[in-house]
């Protein structure tokens, strides 16, 4: 007996069926997806609270600023125009205070000493020679002292012999011309009394003269060897020495080159002055007093905590905005604050000490409160 029946056929899936299936699991992808970001956002942000937070708790009470360490730079210039013969230190030295650091050409100076030299000389000579000067107008009025007496003597003997001639021409005992004769030689006489007394007058006049050329001669040896002192400290200074112990910052200036007066050939920085230059806003500098007690923290070293003290508070605000009539813009106006390094501290460590170097300067609101223990002091051993 034939079977008839038609076999039966498994039915084919129609396209809808397929679609339905791939869409619900996209979209629970998508689901999962959104819930996994969300995630991450909410540590993200926990984690961000979590340091923000637990910064501002770390340095509570506490104000910072940015800041660079710095020093005072000191120039080491020529005294004098000159060529500069040669440089005995190099870019980065240590040098102590009184070092030579440098030499100055002093040829043309040896030769303007060497020239005050002579002029002192001559100088000297011309008192030496005043003074024979004096002596010898001293014994000339002397001479013409004696020469007035002289004529003195001989005018009192033409008077007396005069006066007899007179007696005896009146009593006819004589001619009357030898009477006038002897009135002739009185006259005489006086008159060599007076050329006498007028040459003992310039006599004087002339010793008057000597001393006088006796204390020019002594001035012009004071100015001469005043001259020579003078020249001797420029060639002194010629040997430029460094004013300060601290560090060749860098050469100005090179051998062999020519400089005015003044110039400077080298620049150094004093390490026994360094310090930190920092801001802070109008509501924290206002309650920061000179002297108060700072910590540095260096970028190239934060494992060291060093101890410094406010030296300096600027009086004019460095970062002022256009206007300041709200209070909202008074409170955006920033104050320059050095702290100040200990020079003992310093010279401890001055081969360590580097300026330009970028860090942050810690100040407490509050004296009371304790420093936190990252900002305990730690020094280099």
């Amino acid at each position: 007996m034939t079977n008839t029946s038609k076999p039966e056929t498994t039915a084919e899936p129609k396209p809808e069926d397929t679609v339905a299936p791939k869409k619900a699991i996209t979209t629970q992808h998508k689901k999962w997806l959104t819930i996994a970001i969300g995630i991450l956002i909410l540590a993200g942000l926990g984690i961000a609270a979590w340091l923000f937070f637990g910064k501002e708790d770390k340095n509570k009470g506490l104000v910072s600023g940015n800041g660079r360490i710095e020093a005072v730079e000191i120039g080491v210039a020529a005294k004098i125009a000159g060529r500069v013969k040669d440089i005995l230190v190099r870019e980065g030295d240590l040098v102590t205070a009184g070092q030579v650091v440098a030499l100055m050409d002093t040829e043309v100076l040896e030769a303007e000493h060497r020239q005050a030299e002579a002029q002192l000389k001559q100088a000297q000579s011309k008192v030496e020679t005043t003074r024979s000067q004096l002596v010898q107008r001293g014994s000339e009025k002397e001479a013409v002292l004696a020469l007035v007496r002289q004529r003195e003597a001989e005018l009192g003997v033409a008077r007396k012999r005069a006066f007899r001639s007179l007696t005896l021409a009146a009593e006819a005992a004589t001619s009357q011309q030898e009477a006038d004769d002897d009135s002739a030689r009185v006259q005489s006489a006086v008159a060599a009394v007076s050329a006498a007394r007028a040459q003992l007058a310039a006599a004087g006049a002339t010793i008057v003269t000597a001393r006088a050329e006796i204390a020019g001669a002594r001035s012009a040896v004071e100015a001469a060897r005043a001259t020579v002192e003078r020249i001797q400290a420029d060639i002194k200074d010629s040997a430029l020495k460094s004013p300060r112990e601290g560090r060749v910052q860098y050469r100005v200036a090179q051998p062999g080159e020519v400089v005015a007066a003044g110039g400077r050939v080298l620049s150094m920085v004093d390490l026994s002055d360094v310090y930190m230059t920092f801001f802070l806003p109008t509501a924290a500098v206002g309650r920061v007093a000179l002297g108060t007690e700072v910590r540095l923290v260096l970028d190239a070293a934060p494992q060291f905590v060093i101890p410094a003290k406010v030296s300096f508070v600027a009086d004019v605000a460095q970062f002022t905005p256009k206007t300041v009539e709200t209070a909202s813009e008074r409170l955006k106006l920033m104050f320059r604050v050095r702290a100040q390094i200990s020079p003992d501290l310093l010279r401890k460590h001055i081969a360590q000490v580097k300026t330009g170097l970028p860090g942050m300067a810690y100040i407490r609101m509050d004296p009371a409160i304790q420093w936190p223990a990252h900002l305990q002091v730690k020094q280099l051993p």
